[in-house]
């Protein structure tokens, strides 16, 4: 990826520094975490992170590159909103560009309190996504997913989510919650995020200027890959309970993300009535 040089968004509210203090969508992207365990196993992850409302600022091990990452971070959120902006205006449709909100430590979203231990996520509530930049060493050191581009995975994939929301797609999704059973609805959150993984690939298909190529479709994937449920239930529990997924397996999760790459259609993203996945392990 050429990230460099390229335009950064200035819909940031860049809180690193500053103390910590609904529906977490998208929150267990990429760590095998408490929330995100609680949230496989079914439970609320929205509690976690109200726990954490005490924690303490924690201060980057390397400023340097911490501001470096959040340089990439709102290079990679410009991205977003150019291509959805035009994506949308074919659609005769306008796109709503979504906030970002950079943070170490903890702060509160329209969600209740974030913390690093929440991972990165979108908060319908408020319609701002939300990223500790201490998740990317996590990424790299603990999943083995280095690289550019599988850290703009991770936004792009947020970004989905506020796709989703503006589609109104999202908001018929939660209207389901009520009327589910939790069994249920965990195979309507699993369609959800494997649509936001298709989303993340329609925009690097569209990602031009930050010539997103086949190396860094092989970084994106490998992301992909390391957190799909299957995997993640695994390292944390030793044992693997598919009732419970909430994001889709691994293999599912990179054949949405690439698909979407490779068409860069979103009209060929309906993850809801399509099943050419069901039979990936």
């Amino acid at each position: 990826m050429r990230w460099l040089g390229q335009r950064e968004s200035d819909n940031v509210d860049d809180r690193r520094g500053s103390g910590g203090g609904g529906l977490l969508v998208g929150g267990g992207i990429g760590s095998v975490v408490i929330a995100v365990i609680v949230m496989l196993l079914g439970g609320d992850p929205s509690q976690v992170l109200n726990q954490g409302s005490s924690s303490a600022t924690q201060a980057p091990a390397d400023p340097q590159a911490d501001d470096q990452a959040a340089k990439f971070t709102k290079v990679i959120l410009a991205s977003t909103e150019d291509v959805w902006t035009q994506l949308f205006a074919g659609q005769n449709a306008q796109y709503r560009k979504p906030r970002l909100v950079l943070f170490r430590g903890a702060t509160q979203s329209g969600c209740g309190t974030a913390s690093e231990s929440s991972g990165p996520f979108y908060c319908p509530g408020d319609q701002q996504l939300y990223i500790d930049l201490s998740f990317y060493d996590d990424l790299a050191q603990r999943f083995g997913a280095p690289g550019d581009a599988a850290m703009a995975y991770v936004v792009a994939h947020e970004v989905g989510h506020h796709v989703q929301k503006q589609l109104g797609i999202m908001d018929k999704v939660d209207e389901l919650r009520q009327r589910l059973s939790q069994r249920d609805y965990n195979k309507v959150s699993v369609r959800l995020e494997l649509q936001a993984d298709f989303f993340a690939g329609v925009w690097a298909n569209h990602a031009k200027n930050l010539q997103f190529d086949e190396s860094d479709l092989e970084e994106a994937l490998t992301a992909a890959n390391a957190i799909g449920d299957d995997r993640l239930q695994q390292a944390s529990q030793g044992r693997v309970v598919p009732d419970a997924f909430t994001h889709g397996t691994s293999a599912q999760r990179v054949y949405w993300f690439k698909k979407g790459f490779k068409t860069g259609d979103i009209n060929q993203g309906d993850t809801f009535n399509s099943r050419e996945d069901a039979n990936l392990q």
